[in-house]
């Protein structure tokens, strides 16, 4: 894995996503005890709002910059989404009211709309072997685990210390370092713009959500994407009222949950790259899937129970659990989505994944919060252990074995050309943006067949 590393592009990069997410990682500790702070026991309603305020942001900026990247410079792009983060970070500390921390969470999470799909399709370019990426993929992986895991740790060594409002101050720290790792890395030339008119920004917008929908392994990944965000949702919203409210417990408490959660998916992420060596990468994800029900129960059994000194410990295996499953999901996606595009689409199909993913937050987060301030906990983990019941085995049979394989791609790839025949039929010209990224689809995927490295990879996506 640290092979990777020697890339000086990539270290760059690599590096600034790291900073980043422990800035982020600092500032997510300190939004709950904020929250905590304005509204008390409700606490877990003013979080849900705030996130799904941040996942509405994501689901409707990202794919609008998907349709204009192409246009704008990427390391600009880069860095001024950071920088508006960094700003966004100075502000939080001096909120009094819940309104503000809304309005400050829109902004903050609009500029993480631009920045984290442009981030995501770059890294392909800069390190275009397969093998490479998925290594990449992994050390991705332990940069977000280090928002769940140091970031925390870090965090109650501050609040020993500090204030909780301080913590702001390293996020915009995090930001402002990553923009100057992103401005000294020099990435790929982009190939020469594409000739003609083109797709227009509609179907640009909408280019990567129709290849998700054209094929079976993507709409699987959908399902699954739901399922991650039920587990992610009550980790994230309802943690503070676990450890404080239920517990009773101090606000380091706090930092040590969300510290679990991390341990659980690093543990998975470093030891996928040799298991997706030898089983493929649908197998993986399912079964990865299928364990966040099972953590839902154990949760359950938690929540019901009014005493005991054995509940901390058991919500601690419990968010370690959670967070083991969620990366044997996450991980692999990429090379699902990387084998799926051709790569003039990959920035949209990379958007796609990033707001349809969070459009699963929406509705989780928001669940999470005011079902668990209205009718308790007990009610918000039986609703989203079931919808994590239901998407599970939705992705299961979404996805049947041997789906992803060459064959089984490139005949979705004909689907999706009968599907816009099929437009055209209706009055839609051979010019029209829909068929011209159909043809420029098809394309593109044979020409990621071609480059297979082996049946594994295949069954990738």
């Amino acid at each position: 894995m640290p092979s990777v590393l020697r890339d000086r592009t990539y270290r760059r990069l690599f590096g600034a996503q790291v900073i980043a997410l422990t800035g982020t990682g600092l500032a997510t500790v300190a939004l709950g005890l904020l929250a905590y702070d304005l509204a008390g026991a409700d606490a877990g309603s003013v979080l849900g709002t705030a996130l799904a305020i941040k996942m509405a942001a994501y689901v409707v900026i990202a794919p609008a910059v998907a349709a204009v990247a192409d246009r704008l410079p990427r390391r600009a792009l880069l860095v001024g989404s950071d920088l508006i983060r960094a700003a966004v970070a100075l502000f939080l500390p001096f909120v009094s009211q819940v309104w503000q921390v809304y309005v400050l969470i829109f902004l903050l999470q609009t500029a993480s709309a631009a920045f984290t799909p442009t981030f995501q399709a770059l890294i392909p370019e800069v390190l275009p072997e397969e093998r490479a990426y998925t290594r990449a993929l992994s050390l991705s992986r332990l940069a977000y685990d280090l928002e769940s895991l140091f970031s925390p740790a870090l965090a109650a060594a501050l609040l020993s210390v500090a204030t909780y409002d301080r913590l702001f101050l390293g996020t915009a720290a995090g930001f402002l370092g990553s923009s100057a790792l992103v401005m000294s890395a020099v990435p790929p030339r982009r190939g020469p713009a594409r000739a003609g008119s083109g797709p227009g920004a509609y179907a640009k917008a909408t280019a990567g959500a129709r290849l998700f929908l054209g094929a079976p392994q993507l709409r699987s990944l959908l399902a699954m994407n739901l399922a991650v965000a039920a587990a992610g949702a009550v980790v994230t919203v309802n943690s503070v009222v676990y450890v404080r409210d239920a517990l009773g417990l101090s606000a380091e408490s706090v930092a040590l949950a969300l510290g679990a959660y991390g341990a659980g998916s690093m543990a998975v992420a470093l030891a996928l790259p040799r298991i997706l060596e030898d089983r493929p990468g649908r197998r993986v994800m399912l079964a990865g899937a299928l364990l966040l029900p099972a953590a839902f129960g154990a949760l359950g059994v938690i929540t019901a129970a009014h005493g005991g000194g054995w509940r901390w410990p058991a919500l601690l295996a419990t968010w370690a659990w959670f967070g083991a499953a969620c990366s044997m999901v996450l991980t692999p996606a990429g090379r699902v989505l990387r084998r799926a595009a051709p790569e003039g689409d990959r920035t949209a199909v990379f958007a796609a994944q990033f707001s349809l993913s969070h459009a699963a937050w929406l509705l989780t987060y928001p669940l999470a919060g005011w079902l668990g301030a209205k009718a308790g906990l007990g009610w918000a983990t039986a609703a989203l252990g079931a919808i994590a019941l239901a998407a599970a085995a939705l992705a299961a049979r979404l996805w049947p074995a041997g789906a992803g394989q060459p064959g089984a791609t490139a005949a979705a790839v004909e689907t999706g050309r009968s599907h816009v025949h099929e437009h055209e039929h209706t009055g839609l010209t051979p010019g029209h943006p829909h068929l011209h990224g159909a043809r420029r689809a098809g394309a593109g995927w044979r020409h990621s067949h071609r480059h297979s490295t082996d049946a594994l990879h295949a069954a990738h996506g």
